[in-house]
């Protein structure tokens, strides 16, 4: 039982992992192609390679995932609330993704696993929660959005005496290598993720020791966010690229360089599981309000918010409920 148990768990967090790509694939490219620097099936295409060299480089955030957050027993009812909490995660990805709004998936599964835990009675670590998730979940927005109006205030001071066509020319190009640097970042994040939640159901069924991250998980994740991610995004891009605010390459470079540039430091710097869609949308707000703070669509803004709130509480209701019903045959 426990073998299926496991089997369950790793092919449902491949399954987590490819809805995570094309759940958040519309963050890396969602600037470039609002802005046309790239068509869609490039953009998604460039997304999906740099996600795959991105989840192979770092195990930081892996680490947090696997043996930070929850600590379930050797036992069936551990893999279940394992498997609870990916369950929980899936399914708000999948409202989320229905509805265009960009949440975030590592909120989701790590909603998941709390509401999990907290159901099947295993151990939360609170503390790790708020160093690693909230105060890094209330700190990378704002971080974000603060960081892209400058960065954009400077742009528009280098530049004050340009021509406009040029500049944007340049900018187009410079998109390219601005979208794939934050989709590196996405993989350096999200993918890891996954790989924790695998290396921390194989650690519960007692067939690995240790918190490195096996070979053959790392590339099974990475492959399976590399393919969601190519799958497309098309709703949530519009979302971000069209609706929040109108966008020009400059601010598209603008707000995927800062985005990245956070999410480097925190998978590398703090090995924290923040989240590239609060970092990008957060950014693309930011070089928004530098043209003027009706310049971004505050009603639509207002909207991802109330996802970003809603997230953690929703994921771990699914999956303490999903907790519950699987944990009936072993009562």
């Amino acid at each position: 039982m426990e073998l299926a148990l496991v089997v369950a768990v790793v092919l449902l967090a491949l399954a987590f992992d490819y809805t995570n790509g094309f759940h958040d694939a519309a963050n890396a490219i969602a600037t470039s192609v609002s802005t046309r620097a790239l068509t869609p099936r490039t953009a998604l295409l460039l997304a999906a390679v740099m996600n795959l060299v991105g989840a192979l480089v770092s195990e930081g955030v892996a680490g947090t995932i696997g043996n930070g957050i929850i600590t379930p027993p050797e036992s069936s009812q551990g893999m279940i609330v394992v498997l609870s909490g990916l369950l929980g995660a899936i399914v708000w990805n999948l409202i989320t993704w229905w509805l265009g709004l960009p949440s975030s998936s590592s909120h989701a599964l790590i909603g998941g696993l709390i509401g999990a835990a907290i159901v099947g009675s295993v151990t939360v670590h609170w503390s790790v929660i708020v160093t690693k998730v909230i105060l890094p979940m209330v700190i990378s927005p704002l971080v974000g959005f603060c960081l892209a109006y400058a960065v954009m205030v400077g742009i528009l001071w280098l530049f004050r005496r340009s021509a406009p066509t040029p500049v944007h020319r340049r900018f187009r190009a410079g998109q390219s290598v601005s979208a794939a640097a934050l989709a590196f970042g996405h993989g350096l994040q999200d993918a890891q993720k996954t790989m924790g939640v695998i290396v921390l159901a194989l650690v519960t069924a007692g067939l690995h020791t240790g918190q490195d991250v096996p070979l053959w998980v790392k590339l099974a994740a990475a492959t399976a966010i590399a393919l969601g991610t190519y799958s497309g995004g098309w709703r949530i891009m519009r979302t971000l690229g069209r609706r929040v605010i109108k966008l020009d390459p400059a601010r598209g470079v603008a707000a995927d360089t800062t985005a990245s540039t956070v999410l480097y430091v925190m998978a590398i710097g703090m090995h924290a599981p923040v989240s590239t869609t609060h970092t990008i949308s957060s950014a693309i707000m930011g070089v928004g309000a530098t043209r003027r703070l009706s310049g971004v669509r505050w009603g639509v803004a207002g909207n991802i918010v109330t996802a970003w709130i809603l997230t953690l509480p929703m994921s771990a209701l699914v999956a303490g409920a999903s907790c519950l019903l699987l944990s009936l045959p072993f009562s």
